[in-house]
This record gives C-alpha cells, structure tokens and sequence, in this order.
C-alpha cells in the first residue's frame, strides 16, 4: 500500500490530494488495486475538504509469452469509481463510473513498457464518457533507483471531444525490498 500526497496549482487555486492505494494478487491471473482520494481545496473561494473517490480494479491475466525479446503479458478488466459526491464543494465529478481496461506490459531487460486503453463511463451523477489512452514506461537503473514517464490522452466525449493530454515524470529509489522514496512531476497540454 502507498502513501500518497499531491499539491496542484489550478489556475490560481489550490488543490491538495492524499491517498492511499494499492493492490493484492488473488491468484497469478487476477489482481486487485484499490485507491482512496481524500482532497482539501479553495477552488470555490474558500477551503473545503472531504473524500473525492474511492476506486476498486479487477484486472485478469488471460495469457502471457514472448514477443522477440519483449516478455508480454495481456490484461483485461474493470474499474469501479465511486464519486462520494462532493464537486459541491469542489471535490471531484461527482459522476460515479464504471471503466474497463485492455492493456499489454512489455517487459524486456531492465525496460517495462505499458501501452493501455479504458474507457470511463458514469452510471450515475453527471454525465461522463472519457476513453483514455495511456502509456506507462518504467526504466530501472543503477544503484535501486529507476525512472518513471506516465503519458495519458483522453479523449472526453462529453466536451466537445476536448483533448486534455497529461504526463507525469518521476524518479525514486528503493531503499529495501519494501520501502522507497520517489518524486514526480505532472504537467497538462490542452
């Protein structure tokens, strides 16, 4: 399980974001992640905080092998996100969702490579249909240290088909089998 906290500067108003997650294998084939959001902003004018989602991921195995000399494995799956509703206050979309996944991990020498798609859908609050695509590149280096690039694009069908491309670089270190340290840093285009 990690620890997480988040500053963001959103046009001028603060956001802060603390969470907890992370995830359990059932069996070889099946995994479960899990994450809980909890913010404190002053995006309406003035500072309010209270939880913002809770997420549960089901992610089955079907098959893995060899690609060249990429070992691949092939993922499938489903998201639940669960609002809290509280984008009264600023906190969230309010929209609870449903989102399944399909994902490819590309592993070759110290080199993971995730090409994935899912699509976000609500069920109920606010109208949300998003499919994002998404690229995880994972670079271990010397000295337990490794290097992170996380590029998602979404495509928001709800707005316009608006684009608002992210990307989050990050650099950590393992400091024993279970415990390391790691910085990163987001940016948006669009």
């Amino acid at each position: 399980t990690d620890v997480r906290a988040q500053y963001f500067d959103v046009s001028g108003s603060d956001r802060e974001d603390y969470w907890l997650d992370g995830a359990y294998m059932v069996n070889p084939k099946f995994k479960i992640k899990y994450a809980f959001h909890y913010w404190k902003t002053d995006i309406t004018g003035k500072e309010e905080s209270d939880v913002n989602e809770l997420r549960i991921k089901g992610i089955y195995f079907p098959t893995q092998g060899v690609l060249g000399e990429w070992k691949y494995k092939l993922a499938v799956g489903a998201e639940w996100i669960d609002s809290a509703n509280n984008e009264d206050k600023g906190i969230g979309t309010g929209s609870d969702q449903i989102a399944p996944l399909v994902g490819l991990a590309l592993v070759k020498g110290n080199t993971v490579l995730v090409p994935l798609m899912q699509h976000f859908q609500s069920y109920a609050g606010p109208d949300l249909s998003q499919t994002s695509f998404r690229l995880i590149a994972i670079q271990s280096l010397e000295n337990n240290y490794w290097a992170k690039l996380d590029a998602k694009v979404p495509i928001d069908w709800e707005n316009d088909n608006a684009i608002p491309a992210t990307g989050e670089v990050q650099l950590g270190k393992m400091f024993t089998s279970s415990f390391g340290l790691y910085a990163d840093a987001l940016f948006g285009i669009g």
